[in-house]
């Protein structure tokens, strides 16, 4: 494909189901060849030059020996017209036909080799076959010509490496100093590397994590323990943290290679087209023009979104298609943890044949949890499947009455729902939806192969994805998911809800050398290590705050009680020592809320006093321009700046507001995650499995959050700060054990 590939980006739909009826197509095919034919044959070739061995390797649909000498067979399967394939001389199809040629007679000292490319029409079982005679002399030239082309290119990677590994044992810490627990940081995550084993670590907020981690991983890289590092985050405000480090290596001499992924619908060109090439000019055509801007990327050491677009539009090609591209030849991909984790979007091919041989890099590894139940769970609505069936009756009847059946089975279901109860909770599948489901698949998948345009296209398309993450997702059922069953005025939903995603994130693990999570709260780490999927080959390290502990003063306020149902009766206290905080020591301050409902009432009641005003307050659903102008608001003008905020929110981890901009963080509540049906779910699991439900289920992910919000504070050796915790929880055994050491 680096050399042959032409035409337009193929974004057409090839369902789930063609590659079990290929493989029958494939099977029948064979079956039909006379006595003498042998199917499956692996063949190979070995090319060296310079300092490259090319081992091309592959597998003969089938050969047998015919009056006129040996012929081969490849064959492929289609749902297109059987003529337009022929007239359309197919270049990867003749030239994997033509190498497999030219590897038999070599290997035979053949001059000649019949080679035929045999096309079945999978909807009609026609076929159409294709014979072509081959010479030694054609196919060498051909062959060779094809090799070297594809070996410039290895060789070009090759080059590439040897400069970098140079450079790499060359490149020294970008800092005259490391700071207090940095160098520690670095030598365990080099040794962990190198030892082939997991690494957990918490590190307090400046101690310069990014650097730690990326700084030895690369060392390793330079030493052939790892081939790739995946730098995985949560946010954007990680992977430019993460690009910042690379640039100041590089501008300490590493020749280093790194692409930040922009997830696809940020980065698209043209949205309203929907990856048709008829409509989109960057995928039409795509292959004839993509390795020109392959070469001008690689020549890039920095793939930033604004250097892929700027190629991708002088080259007129597609830039997410671009970046996904290039992660074959960098050294470092930085982007959202879904590329390495979630089964919908993750680089399989890429994992899989870097298998052993990466690095993973997990920053603000505490955000995984949540979002790894979210990936490994799966859900399906019942109104879409009554709203698209209505808009093709005449044109597809059996997949509407399988949709109908569908949506009479979310009927049946909805009336076995306690009466004044929303949802129903099943240990089990219930009966009958998943052969439903893979009819509808099937049946979806049949039409939808066809590639044909149609007003209710693209919703059924994204209804089918959305089955087959459901389907996908029921294979691997097991005692860590429930089902859930919601019932709503207007709608209906089934869930597979993943309670503990240990299983499926350990299963992601194994295809790395190495992953390290780190974070500045992984408290406690064990209830992490366990949620995460880590083996016995794990380590830990805890590093404490580099900056000087009187920078920074810890306040409990014991005597308020601020659980929910208490909230209302506490509240004039909560307003007073807002009051007395301010009044006693004035700054710019954050505080933070359990809630927006909770932030809301306490806003009211300080509206009534000078404050009120002066307090600028965090909406639900804020867009990202409204979040810069309620950090811009923060200045160092010495005028007190004072706004609420709610924990585990936006503006709860991920912020720096360095010196003066902020002097303390307010944090109302211990932080505890709603009380639903759902926690009560992931609540009632773990009790069952380590007797520490409550824990796992709201104490502990609370915890985290106020450790977040407390982080804002100390940002510098140079910030100081104070953080106020405002609940009489935080003077209790549990609590004050969770509180990092130094407070």
């Amino acid at each position: 494909s680096h050399v042959l590939t032409s035409g337009d980006l193929g974004f057409g739909f090839s369902g789930s189901g063609r590659l079990l009826q290929a493989i029958r197509a494939h099977q029948k095919v064979q079956n039909q060849r006379p006595d003498g034919y042998i199917p499956e044959v692996v063949v190979s070739h070995l090319i060296t030059s310079n300092n490259i061995r090319l081992l091309i390797k592959g597998r003969v649909d089938g050969f047998w020996q015919l009056n006129d000498g040996l012929r081969i067979e490849e064959i492929k399967t289609t749902t297109r017209s059987l003529q337009m394939v022929v007239e359309e001389k197919n270049p990867i199809h003749w030239g994997q036909l033509q190498c497999y040629a030219y590897i038999v007679a070599h290997e035979n000292d053949l001059k000649t080799i019949s080679g035929q490319l045999t096309y079945y029409h999978l909807d009609t079982g026609q076929t159409r076959e294709i014979v072509r005679l081959f010479e030694i002399d054609t196919m060498t030239v051909f062959f060779n010509d094809l090799v070297s082309r594809y070996l410039a290119w290895l060789e070009m990677l090759d080059a590439w490496r040897l400069k970098r590994d140079r450079s790499i044992k060359k490149v020294q810490f970008p800092y005259p100093d490391y700071r207090t627990g940095q160098r520690d940081m670095a030598v365990t995550v080099y040794r962990t590397i190198r030892d082939s084993e997991n690494l957990m670590v918490q590190a307090a907020t400046g101690i310069g994590k990014t650097i730690a981690v990326l700084f030895p991983a690369i060392k390793a890289m330079g030493e052939s323990m790892t081939e790739a590092i995946y730098y995985l985050t949560a946010r954007t405000t990680g992977q430019k943290a993460a690009a910042k480090a690379l640039m100041q290596l590089q501008a300490h001499g590493l020749a280093i290679k790194y692409l930040i992924i922009t997830a696809k619908d940020k980065i698209c060109f043209e949205p309203d087209a929907g990856c048709n090439p008829d409509l989109c000019r960057f995928a039409k055509g795509y292959f004839d023009r993509c390795r020109a801007g392959i070469k001008a990327a690689f020549d890039k050491p920095s793939l930033t979104r604004s250097v892929i677009e700027k190629i991708a539009l002088e080259h007129t090609i597609c830039p997410f298609a671009l970046s996904l591209a290039m992660t074959e030849s960098v050294d470092v991909i930085i982007g959202d943890y879904n590329y390495v984790f979630d089964p919908r979007v993750a680089l399989k091919s890429l994992i899989e044949e870097r298998k052993d041989r990466m690095t993973f890099l997990v920053d603000e590894a505490h955000n995984l949890v949540d979002r790894s139940r979210q990936m490994y769970s799966a859900g399906l609505n019942k109104k879409p499947f009554l709203s698209v069936r209505r808009q093709f009756k005449a044109i597809l009847p059996d997949l509407h009455k399988t949709m109908g059946r569908i949506n009479r089975w979310f009927l049946t279901v909805r009336k076995t729902i306690k009466s004044g109860s929303e949802y129903k909770v099943d240990p089990s599948i219930p009966d009958g939806i998943i052969t439903l489901l893979y009819h509808f698949t099937r049946q979806a998948d049949k039409w939808l192969s066809k590639n044909e345009p149609s007003d209710f296209r693209d919703v059924l398309l994204e209804l089918y994805f959305e089955t087959i993450h459901f389907l996908h997702i029921a294979e691997g059922y097991d005692d860590h998911y429930v089902s859930c069953f919601e019932s709503g005025d207007k709608d209906s939903k089934i869930s597979l809800f993943c309670l503990d995603p240990s299983a499926s994130l350990a299963e992601r693990l194994k295809k790395a050398r190495t992953t390290v999570f780190l974070s500045a709260t992984l408290t406690p780490m064990k209830y992490f290590s366990h949620l995460f999927g880590n083996g016995d080959k794990m380590r830990y390290l805890t590093i404490p705050s580099p900056f000087p502990p009187e920078n920074r003063q810890v306040v409990i306020c014991p005597h308020i009680a601020t659980r929910y149902r208490l909230r209302n009766k506490t509240r004039p206290q909560v307003v007073e020592a807002i009051q007395t905080i301010l009044t006693a020591r004035p700054g710019n301050y954050l505080f933070f809320f359990p809630s927006h409902s909770y932030l809301r009432k306490v806003h009211a009641n300080l509206e009534q006093t000078d404050l009120g005003g002066s307090i600028k307050i965090q909406t639900p659903q804020m867009a990202e321009k409204e979040r810069r102008k309620f950090l811009a608001y923060f200045d160092d003008s010495g005028r007190t700046r004072i706004a609420f905020a709610v924990l585990g929110g936006i503006f709860g981890e991920g912020i720096d507001l360095i010196g003066n901009r902020l002097n303390g963080v307010v944090v109302i509540g211990v932080g505890l995650p709603a009380i639903s049906w759902q926690n009560d779910l992931i609540r009632d699991y773990f009790q069952r499995k380590t007797g520490r439900g409550y824990e796992y289920a709201y104490a502990y992910p609370g915890i985290n959050r106020v450790l977040q919000a407390a982080g804002r504070v100390i940002r510098s050796s140079e910030d100081t700060g104070v953080i106020f915790l405002i609940d009489d929880r935080f003077n209790t055994a549990f609590y004050r054990q969770l509180l990092p050491g130094d407070w």
